[in-house]
């Protein structure tokens, strides 16, 4: 008979989640999803105030959580803040939230713009899993997952975005060569490539009612994705129901990969 218990499995209690990109948006919603799941909550963001706001959401629901003002760009900033983090205590999951678009034709983005959104999206995604990375082989035990996107695994779209579907599709091959490295050690290392999402992120898109209709048309299952529904798949990942899942990229595309 099977041993399985899914309050047990899908728990976090007692574990410390790192946030990155925490103040606003999928990273608010992860922060919110893993303090509700029993997790202590470490919300980064390089917006000090949005940080604490999201982490005023976590304590206003009776849950425990603090804000770091931390640009994933900056080595020195990480490791100072993943060092902090962990004097209070193993660092358990880190989700790699933070990120960047720069939305322009390839003929007419420029180096400086090209350069912005790798430092984010990819240097900063490394950063920080090395620096949580660390903490996590000397306890044995880890989980991250970082934000991939279907543009990662797709060179179309409704706009050029070449810089963010370089990244994305970097991040989803780093996250598969760091989970080989990591593997011997006890950490787990996925990711999630979500569709369009309804956030302040894509908000010009969304606003615009033809794109969104096009969005929508594109996707089988006939919408863009609510925050709720990327957070979930994260929240998996991270639990220990996923404990013989390393390596992978979950699409929550509402089938738009599958194409």
């Amino acid at each position: 008979m099977s041993g399985f218990d899914p309050k047990q499995a899908f728990s976090l209690s007692g574990r410390t989640a790192v946030v990155t990109g925490g103040g606003k948006g999928i990273g608010q919603g992860v922060a919110l999803g893993m303090a509700r799941s029993g997790a202590r909550v470490h919300v980064l963001d390089r917006d000090l105030k949005a940080a604490e706001e999201t982490v005023g959401l976590i304590v206003m629901e009776g849950m425990a959580a603090k804000a770091h003002r931390v640009d994933v760009g900056d080595e020195a900033e990480i490791n100072a803040a993943m060092d902090a983090i962990a004097s209070e205590g193993a660092i358990d999951i880190l989700v790699n939230n933070a990120g960047l678009a720069i939305r322009k034709p390839s003929v007419e983005l420029s180096v400086a713009d090209w350069d912005a959104v790798l430092k984010v999206n990819l240097t900063g995604v490394f950063l920080c899993a090395r620096a949580a990375a660390r903490h996590m082989i000397a306890n044995k035990k880890g989980a991250i997952v970082n934000l991939a996107s279907i543009m990662g695994l797709s060179g179309g779209g409704l706009y050029p975005n070449i810089s963010y579907q370089a990244t994305k599709g970097a991040v989803v091959n780093l996250t598969r060569a760091l989970a080989v490295e990591w593997a011997p050690f006890g950490v787990r290392v996925n990711a999630v490539a979500p569709t369009w999402v309804r956030t302040d992120f894509i908000k010009p898109l969304t606003d615009n009612p033809e794109l969104l209709a096009r969005m929508n048309a594109m996707t089988p299952l006939g919408r863009i994705a609510e925050i709720d529904e990327v957070v979930g798949g994260i929240v998996y990942l991270a639990s220990p129901a996923a404990a013989m899942v390393t390596g992978h990229t979950l699409a929550i595309d509402g089938g738009f990969l599958a194409q």
